[in-house]
């Protein structure tokens, strides 16, 4: 069978590379093409664009980006036709696939999605359009399929989330080593996840390292992006403190202490290794006015969202500062504070579904091909 697949940021091209590996289990003729990242090339296949070539941040950023946004979606409309592909896979990334998934559907396509567009915390109103043009969805929250189901009589599929096998099945990382590696001493770390784009670790970084002198007793250490090069964050480490790990988020958060995070997919990962952390957020003040009038939840981390209570501080824009920052992470520091959390990220993974969500996905799609 024939995939064309399309993802658009770190954590779709994680997602889809593990997505591809279960498909070649399933499919052993299983032929790709797809708009992603390093992880997915490696499984195989022909990589059409690199999401670093299109990855923008706030609606601000996306309009002056708009020419080149449209320029690929003709030039994705284009490379389906010519690869003539047995079914589309769309992942996330909203703003683009559902104008291909619309384009696709007339045409004839068979459309998947794996793991939905956040419609439930904004512009709702485009369900409409899933139910149109979405073949079979595949949601890996477990509130979703409830809210697609009461709210618009749409069914869909709850897999599981496929962090949980991500990070069950990575190697093991030798503490020793990592520290001899890449860190400065045998201090307790305090990982900083600023985030995978330009325009929100320019927002964020200055302000998680402007505590770096208040913990002398513990060392910072940045999470580096793998969509991004060292050269960009070498202008924040400016103190002996700080240490820089390049694309091995998962390495440090299993030998960290504690975590700032800013808020996506990495509140959860942070929460899947059990380690306490503060969740932040910061955008221009244009595009956060135009958001918070359109997003309707209590809360913005995944963490809090799937427990349905406060797990984790969340600190959003202004409130996002080093005073606050500060007491929010002496907070996590305490040990009585600390077991609180253990407690609560033990049933975020009971609700998260347990293993197999790649498989149960793959298995799946195949089958509907199949039949």
């Amino acid at each position: 069978m024939k995939y064309y697949i399309i993802a658009g940021e770190a954590s779709g091209d994680l997602h889809g590379s593990n997505l591809m590996k279960a498909l070649q289990k399933e499919d052993v003729n299983a032929n790709f093409r797809f708009w992603g990242g390093d992880l997915m090339h490696a499984v195989g296949g022909a990589l059409v664009k690199h999401y670093k070539e299109r990855s923008f941040m706030g609606f601000i950023e996306v309009i002056m980006n708009l020419s080149k946004i449209f320029k690929d979606i003709s030039l994705c409309k284009q490379d389906i036709e010519s690869f003539s592909p047995d079914v589309l896979i769309f992942i996330d990334n909203s703003g683009f696939n559902l104008r291909i998934a619309k384009w696709a559907k007339q045409k004839g396509y068979k459309t998947n999605y794996y793991i939905s567009p956040q419609v439930w915390a904004s512009r709702a109103k485009r369900v409409h359009a899933i139910k149109r043009d979405i073949d079979a969805m595949y949601v890996i929250l477990p509130f979703e399929k409830e809210f697609y189901k009461s709210k618009f009589n749409y069914d869909v599929t709850f897999v599981g989330h496929p962090l949980i096998d991500a990070i069950a099945d990575r190697t093991q990382v030798d503490e020793f080593e990592f520290r001899n590696d890449y860190l400065l001493n045998d201090k307790p770390i305090i990982a900083l996840l600023p985030g995978s784009r330009k325009q929100e670790i320019k927002k964020t970084l200055s302000v998680m390292l402007s505590l770096v002198d208040d913990y002398p007793n513990y060392q910072f250490v940045i999470a580096g992006a793998p969509s991004q090069e060292y050269e960009f964050y070498k202008t924040f480490i400016n103190k002996q403190n700080i240490r820089f790990v390049p694309n091995k988020t998962y390495d440090l958060l299993s030998v960290s202490s504690a975590a700032i995070v800013t808020s996506g997919t990495a509140t959860l990962e942070t929460a899947l290794f059990k380690v306490p952390q503060v969740v932040c957020y910061k955008g221009s003040n244009i595009s956060y006015q135009i958001a918070k009038r359109i997003i309707t939840l209590k809360y913005i981390s995944l963490v809090n969202l799937i427990m349905d209570k406060k797990v984790v501080t969340e600190l959003i824009q202004n409130d996002f500062n080093t005073k606050q920052l500060k007491n929010e992470l002496d907070i996590i520091l305490d040990p009585y504070e600390r077991t609180k959390f253990f407690i609560n990220y033990y049933e975020l993974e009971k609700k998260l579904g347990g293993k197999g969500a790649s498989k149960k996905t793959a298995r799946l799609i195949f089958n509907s091909l199949r039949d």
